[in-house]
C-alpha cells in the first residue's frame, strides 16, 4: 500500500484490517477508471490502470460502501479527492460504479460510469488481518 502512496493504519470493520488512511485518495491509484471490462470498453483516451485489476496486483479490496462510511468515523479523508468503492453488481451490469467522498461536512456515496476516470479519483484498499 505505502509504493502508491496509502497510509496503512488498523481499522476495526467486520473483523481488523489494514486500510489506507492516506488524508486524500492514493496519489499513486488516481486517474484509474473502476475495472477492466470498463478501460477495455473505453474507446478514447484509455487510463493506464483500472481500480480492481491493479487492486488485486496489490493483493487488497476495494473497501465497500459500508467500509468507506466506518472509515469516514475516524477522520475527514478524501476532502479534495474521491475514491472508487466496490460497486455492486447490479449497479455494475447497467455499466455504473460507485465512488465516495467528503464534502460540506459529510459522506457522499455517488455513481459515474464505470470507464470514467479522474485526476483526483483513485481509490483505497483493505487487507484482513
Amino acid at each position: 500500500m505505502e509504493a502508491t502512496g496509502g497510509e496503512p493504519d488498523v481499522v476495526v470493520f467486520d473483523g481488523l484490517y489494514y486500510v489506507d488512511c492516506s488524508k486524500e485518495s492514493p496519489k499513486g491509484r488516481r486517474s484509474s477508471c473502476y475495472d477492466r471490462a470498463a478501460l477495455e470498453g473505453r474507446k478514447k483516451y484509455p487510463p493506464k490502470n483500472d481500480a480492481m485489476s491493479l487492486a488485486t496486483e496489490m493483493g487488497i479490496d476495494l473497501l465497500t460502501e459500508e467500509d468507506y462510511k466506518i472509515l469516514q468515523s475516524f477522520g475527514d479523508f478524501d476532502t479534495k479527492t474521491s475514491s472508487w468503492l466496490l460497486t455492486p453488481e447490479a449497479v455494475r451490469e447497467l455499466g455504473g460504479a460507485i465512488f465516495g467522498d467528503f464534502r460540506f461536512g459529510r459522506v457522499f456515496i455517488y455513481h459515474n460510469g464505470a470507464e470514467s476516470y479522474y485526476a483526483a479519483r483513485g481509490f483505497r484498499g483493505k487487507v484482513k488481518l
